[in-house]
Parts: structure tokens; C-alpha cells; sequence
């Protein structure tokens, strides 16, 4: 799988964001943070961020958040085919250093990866023999 964090590879329409929210099929909560998941049936992973005025106020932070948290993704996104992820930012995620964010990221796609549904967890990452593809 290519590393690159392509148009596909996002969640782009409103209602492609309210399909995760009305029915996540993994939550992750973590500092700060919540990374909502649903199975999208693609052999990649799609992301979608809410970085909102009311929890990050300043747009360099929020644009810093989002370029952090797309990075920290595409790096990890092998571990997490077949996930629409969408990462809700909560108050205080702006006042973590890029090192930490990164840090904490990996660890979240760490554990949603360890999320992943049954029929996803018999094949080896990265070999996608699904039907759907």
C-alpha cells in the first residue's frame, strides 16, 4: 500500500462523516481526543478530522493539530486497513508539543487496530484478498 495521503484516503461529504458517527463500530477514547471507526470495505483507511473553534481556539493550532494528526496517520495507516476513522479533537489537544501528539496518536492506532473486527483480523495486514475490493 502506497503512504501517501491521497483523496481517497479521506472522508470528504457530510454524509460520509455522519455514517461513523451514527454507527461506530470502534471508539477510542483518549487524552484530549476521540477516534470514532465504523469498517468501510476498501483495502485502505479513510480519516476525517473535527477540530472545532470551541476546543482548539487558535487556527495555527488547529491547522497544526490537523497536519500532525494527518501525518501521524499516514505513517500508520497499513496497520488500520478497512477503517473510516473520524478523530474528534476535545479541549486541551492544542496545548500538546508535536512530540507528544505524536506519541499519543500512535498508541490510538495502535489500539483501534486491536479493535478491528473478526473476519479483518485472519488475514495478514496489508494482503487484502476481500471480495469487495
Amino acid at each position: 500500500m502506497s503512504r501517501d495521503f491521497s483523496r481517497e484516503k479521506r472522508l470528504l461529504t457530510p454524509r460520509q462523516f455522519k455514517a461513523v458517527f451514527d454507527s461506530p463500530s470502534g471508539k477510542v477514547p483518549g487524552k484530549n481526543v476521540l477516534l470514532l471507526a465504523r469498517n468501510n470495505q476498501l483495502d485502505h483507511p479513510r480519516l476525517g478530522l473535527v477540530i472545532g473553534k470551541k476546543s482548539v481556539k487558535l487556527s495555527v493550532e488547529r491547522n497544526r493539530l490537523k497536519r500532525q494528526i494527518r501525518e501521524s496517520f499516514r505513517l500508520h495507516q497499513d496497520n488500520l486497513v478497512g477503517w473510516d476513522i473520524v478523530v474528534v479533537a476535545r479541549k486541551g489537544l492544542g496545548d500538546l508539543q508535536n512530540a507528544e501528539l505524536a506519541h499519543q496518536f500512535g498508541k490510538l492506532w495502535k489500539r483501534l487496530a486491536r479493535n478491528k473486527p473478526s473476519p479483518e483480523t485472519s488475514t495478514p495486514i496489508g494482503i487484502n484478498d476481500s471480495p469487495h475490493a
